[in-house]
């Protein structure tokens, strides 16, 4: 690619048609995306900004057959909910599309036969996991065991989420199916798959070493330690009804797998804009002087990073993205979102609740953007947010502005005189803006870029604290006239350069300074050039608040709202498992069981799960690695009374040899509680029977 690009394609995830949106969408993936889209159009250039609703895959039936509704009608009701919600947010897509129209699964069964035809894909009869009572082959998504690798109890199949390892369902200890809870069994099937291992050299050479410096660590790190694991061949078809089918002979009752099919749902929303606009598509996906970004989160890094690039590359005409700046995950309160679990800030019911505040809720999600690590949105750092900062400093500074040229000059712009030395810093300094703040954009520094923003806003609220002009005016009134012109142009930067990270309250702001009137619109750039951005004379409309305080009440319905989730699954947690296949005695007396206690414990380097702990089993002292660091904190446990497997063969794990395995359980909120003995005087060694 060209250093200059003469085009943009910037994708935004698709987001799956089985719930609505919520706040760790719009932090990972929507709201950076928004920005930058809406920081590039006010630069002049040309930008296809895309999405689109993702609506195949096993999760669509299940969720339909839940809901008591056909496929269609879930997903039609998701999208409607969805695009609703990012259009009244105020996200900026030229086109957000759907993988159900016609054009997509053209695209996709085209690209499909591209790569068939040209001989990419390997063709194989396997084994793949079956659930019997459910009468369907397995996604891998729908397959949940023990990590081989790792241990994690709670590992998919295409992937362990804890320690970040590629897998395929079959390589699962103790599988079930996240369908019906069965044990599935083993089943012949034909598919088509693409061979990555081919294209492990295409991956070092383009990743690896071609952006090693230009890429997030998060998301280089996790892309080279899938290369340096070794890529294996993944099917792209999938046994499945709903879906795009798969269009060979010999492929009834198959369908392209779903992360095959979704990210050329990118593909296909340019084709449907490019034909509505009058453009050429081909432009923003196979000329080398187009830049293409994709914003995910970092649960897609892989399909976006590997296997997507691969596609395109396998079909040879297309080119590769220039960067994927994924985030990493945002929390609600401490504990991770859950759809399933209702534990959310919906978009739509945020609308509802909090009307007309669509920028508090932008404002505060790129304050405490998860850019490098996860983070945690509260409904008090949100409120402080807006109170402190928005309120605080942005709005009472053009508050102060518009009310004060009302007051002394009947709102028309005052013709300064002599520039004093601070006056001079002061508008030098809100030159200085634009460029600072773009060159973290296009760095993808979201947060960093708002951060100077508001540092704009800043200059402005010290610059009228420390000349008062309330006060001058009645000494010195032509100093005055100087003072607010200045704190104008200040206003007036504000107003244009807020539109990518607060485009509701830079509307507003442009209204009230009446600057659709003032000749030619301001672009980005002029803030640093022109030295007058709002003109002696200009007459201003009159104030209005930019933003108002969020009082204890409102924060407090948000937080009630949320106990009631955690009281609803705590009821729902309640209802016991179904008892498992039964057992004979000989087999539980197989287990040694022995009470133990934790004696020393650390955290097992690189890895955010594992606990390293040394046993006193009272047979022998021994060391079990546990994956429960995300629960406990190694000071914390030492000394705790525990039940162990003793008699569990031994395995490595990141290279030590654990000798065990501890019982634990998990409480309502999905946290883990040992299982020990609470009665006082039980030994070490003591057996449980």
């Amino acid at each position: 690619m060209s250093n200059t690009p003469q085009r943009y394609t910037i994708t935004a995830a698709l987001p799956y048609t089985n719930g609505p949106i919520h706040i760790g969408h719009l932090a990972g993936v929507y709201v950076p995306a928004d920005i930058y889209a809406r920081f590039l159009r006010m630069q002049g250039k040309d930008v296809a900004f895309v999405c689109g609703s993702d609506e195949h895959g096993v999760a669509i039936p299940m969720k339909a057959k839940k809901e008591g509704i056909t496929p269609q009608e879930l997903i039609d009701k998701y999208h409607g909910i969805i695009k609703k919600s990012f259009v009244d947010f105020g996200v900026t897509f030229d086109n957000y599309s759907r993988t159900s129209n016609k054009i997509h699964h053209e695209t996709a069964s085209e690209f499909f036969k591209k790569l068939y035809n040209d001989g990419k894909f390997i063709e194989e009869t396997t084994e793949q996991l079956y659930d019997v009572e459910a009468n369907q082959f397995l996604a891998d998504r729908f397959v949940t065991g023990t990590c081989p690798k790792c241990g994690n109890p709670e590992a998919y199949g295409d992937q362990c989420e804890s320690c970040g390892s590629s897998l395929n369902a079959t390589d699962l200890i103790n599988p079930k199916s996240a369908i019906t809870g069965a044990v599935p069994t083993m089943k012949e099937t034909k598919h088509w798959f693409l061979p990555l291992d081919q294209y492990e050299d295409f991956m070092k050479e383009w990743v690896i070493k071609g952006h090693k410096k230009d890429w997030k660590a998060n998301v280089y790190g996790q892309v080279k330690s899938w290369v340096d694991e070794g890529l294996r061949a993944r099917a792209v078809t999938r046994d499945l009804e709903w879906g795009i089918p798969v269009p060979v002979e010999g492929a009834d009752g198959k369908v392209l797998y779903v992360w095959f099919d979704a990210p050329i749902g990118y593909i296909s929303a340019t084709k449907e804009w490019a034909a509505r606009e009058g453009k050429n598509w081909e432009d923003y996906w196979k000329k080398e002087d187009t830049k293409m970004v994709h914003f995910i989160g970092k649960d897609n890094i892989v399909f976006h990073c590997i296997i997507f690039p691969i596609m395109l590359k396998a079909e040879g005409s297309y080119i590769l993205p220039e960067n994927v700046p994924a985030n990493e995950f945002l929390n609600l309160e401490g504990n991770k979102l859950s759809t399933s679990k209702n534990w959310a800030v919906w978009l739509h019911e945020y609308l509802e609740d909090f009307p007309n505040q669509q920028d508090v809720l932008r404002y505060t999600l790129t304050a405490n953007a998860p850019e490098t690590k996860d983070n945690d949105f509260t409904w008090k750092d949100f409120q402080a947010r807006n109170n402190n900062e928005l309120v605080a400093i942005f709005g009472n500074f053009i508050n102060r502005a518009v009310v004060l040229t009302h007051k002394y000059y009947d709102g028309t712009i005052p013709a300064p005189g002599e520039f004093t030395e601070v006056d001079d810093d002061t508008l030098a300094a809100v030159k200085a803006y634009p460029a600072v703040i773009a060159s973290s954009v296009e760095r993808y520094r979201f947060r960093e870029a708002q951060g100077e923003l508001m540092n704009l806003a800043r200059l402005g609220n010290k610059y009228l604290a420390d000349e008062e002009p309330w006060k001058v005016v009645k000494t010195d009134p032509e100093r005055v006239k100087t003072v607010m012109f200045v704190a104008l142009q200040i206003s007036t930067a504000l107003a244009t350069l807020s539109e990518p990270f607060l485009p509701f309250t830079s509307e507003k702001l442009k209204s009230i300074l009446n600057l659709s009137s003032v000749e030619g619109a301001l672009k980005w750039e002029d803030i640093s050039i022109n030295d007058t951005l709002i003109p002696v004379g200009h007459t201003i409309g009159k104030a209005e608040l930019l933003f108002s305080k969020i009082e204890d009440e409102q924060i407090q319905q948000q937080l009630d709202k949320l106990e009631a989730t955690k009281a609803a699954n705590e009821a729902e947690n309640k209802k016991a498992e179904p008892q498992k296949e039964e057992s004979s005695f000989d087999d539980f007396t197989k287990m040694d069981l022995r009470v133990g206690t934790i004696v020393e414990a650390s955290k097992m380097p690189k890895a955010d799960k594992l606990l390293v702990l040394k046993v006193d089993t009272g047979i022998d002292v021994r060391t079990i690695v546990s994956g429960i660091a995300k629960s406990f904190k190694a000071e914390d446990i030492i000394g705790k009374k525990v039940t162990v497997l003793v008699n569990l063969a031994p395995r490595k794990l990141r290279g030590v040899e654990s000798q065990g395995m501890i019982l634990m359980t998990e409480n309502a909120e999905g946290k883990l509680v040992f299982l020990n003995p609470d009665e006082e005087g039980v030994k070490n060694g003591t057996i449980i029977s």
